[in-house]
């Protein structure tokens, strides 16, 4: 539940871990004998059951996590919660597949979508599919870009935890002082990087974008929207072959023109930090961001303009990045608390306060339409132009070969933000790496 990209998103992903986490899931199903709470299940003499939550979430996410867990508290006296797993979510994926492999797991774990498949291989990932169906808030509520994160082959194996999605922050005083219209809705890319070249001074130290250039998550999911816009696929039907071979050059195009024109500040630390304090410095004039940007912005003083994203023939496409709150078995009764916790926090009346108070979007159209939500949306301006988009918004596919696609794309990108690579060059051996990767039997 922390604002991706940290960091959803969908921040600095582990793409070091991938090998070494896919061999201690492949373990955990053998190494896994029983229950991590042991024979009791968790459950106390006075009929208490006590679940183990790693939440991922720091500062102001993990203050609003501890105000509605003691509202759990109150309203399921028979369930406490343990929220003392302090692992940040980034190293959620290397920690929860040690856990599976030892035999002693939690049995609620933050763990990004782009991660779901690899934990889901796991025997102990329990299957919520039918608890979905059953809930009272209707599981067809939620945003299309929730659902498909937490299913993996038709089956539901967690809950969405954080929806997010892309659009464009605008500078409004720096288009003033340059004498440029801001953009509107449909606006293309080629108009994208005419517009961050004239915004750009090199010698005053003004670009006119940023991009991140660490290789990892946050450098690649900015480009999917580009390919996707062009008609391409993360993965092909055959699904043995990327299914972005020619959009995808012609997505590192637009990124090529924008290091052409030396309009892109090129962000050489994970997390994107850096590339959001030039922003906020008033030394950028375009970002793509989701709302957890927009308490930054204000508390900086910049007025800003909300714009989605641009397009290639006039229909927008975002991408959301959805994380999930993913249930572990650890004995039925453990498994049926954990359940009802991450119910309740997903429903539209707790959902909404946590929108509200740690940044987030709502996760489904009971949350927004909550009064909660409608007030705050009344005070944030811009915000609608987030929320609009997610009905549409696009996720990538839920597949154990996909952080290896991911890594592929990563060096690709950053390959041409540095200049060492054409789009053409880049792509292919991008191409190379990721077909590899979808050829192995999983």
């Amino acid at each position: 539940m922390t604002a991706p990209p940290r960091a959803p998103g969908d921040t600095a992903r582990r793409t070091v871990l991938r090998t070494a986490s896919a061999a201690l899931l492949a373990a955990a199903g053998g190494a896994v004998t029983g229950c991590a709470a042991g024979a009791s299940d968790g459950v106390t003499a006075d009929g208490t059951v006590t679940i183990q939550v790693w939440h991922g979430q720091t500062d102001t996410a993990l203050k609003v996590l501890r105000n509605l867990v003691a509202d759990f508290h109150r309203a399921h006296p028979d369930i406490r919660v343990d929220l003392g797993g302090g692992v940040l979510a980034d190293t959620m994926l290397q920690k929860v597949t040690a856990a599976l492999a030892s035999g002693a797991y939690p049995d609620v774990a933050f763990v990004f979508g782009s991660d779901l498949a690899s934990v889901a291989r796991s025997p102990q990932a329990v299957d919520l599919t039918g608890y979905v169906r059953d809930r009272p808030t209707p599981w067809t509520s939620y945003w299309p870009s929730a659902r498909q994160a937490v299913t993996v082959n038709g089956r539901v194996r967690a809950l969405p935890a954080v929806v997010d999605c892309l659009a464009v922050v605008c500078n409004k005083q720096l288009f003033a002082e340059a004498g440029l219209a801001l953009p509107q809705p449909g606006w293309s890319w080629a108009e994208f990087t005419d517009v961050a070249r004239r915004l750009t001074d090199t010698a005053g130290g003004r670009f006119g974008t940023g991009w991140p250039g660490t290789g990892d998550e946050d450098t690649v999911w900015r480009l999917w929207p580009l390919i996707w816009g062009l008609g391409g696929d993360v993965i092909a039907e055959d699904g043995k072959h990327i299914g972005f071979a020619e959009e995808g050059v012609r997505a590192l195009e637009v990124v090529r023109d924008l290091v052409r024109d030396r309009s892109v500040y090129v962000d050489p630390k994970p997390g994107s930090e850096q590339m959001y304090k030039v922003f906020l410095a008033g030394r950028m004039a375009m970002v793509a961001t989701g709302p957890w940007q927009l308490p930054d912005i204000t508390q900086a003083g910049i007025g800003y303009h909300v714009v989605p994203l641009p397009t290639f023939d006039g229909h927008p496409v975002t991408i959301s990045g959805p994380d999930t709150w993913t249930v572990f078995d650890n004995g039925a009764a453990r498994a049926r608390a954990a359940r009802t916790f991450v119910g309740w926090l997903t429903d539209p009346a707790q959902d909404s306060r946590w929108d509200v108070r740690a940044g987030s979007l709502p996760l489904s159209r009971g949350s927004e339409d909550s009064r909660a939500w409608r007030a705050h949306a009344k005070t944030a301006p811009g915000l609608a132009v987030w929320t609009d988009a997610l009905p549409s918004a696009r996720v990538r596919p839920v597949h154990p070969a996909y952080p290896s696609i991911s890594q592929a794309l990563g060096e690709a990108v950053v390959s041409v933000l540095l200049g060492r690579a054409t789009p053409q060059a880049a792509l292919r051996t991008c191409a190379d790496a990721a077909d590899a990767a979808l050829l192995i039997p999983r």
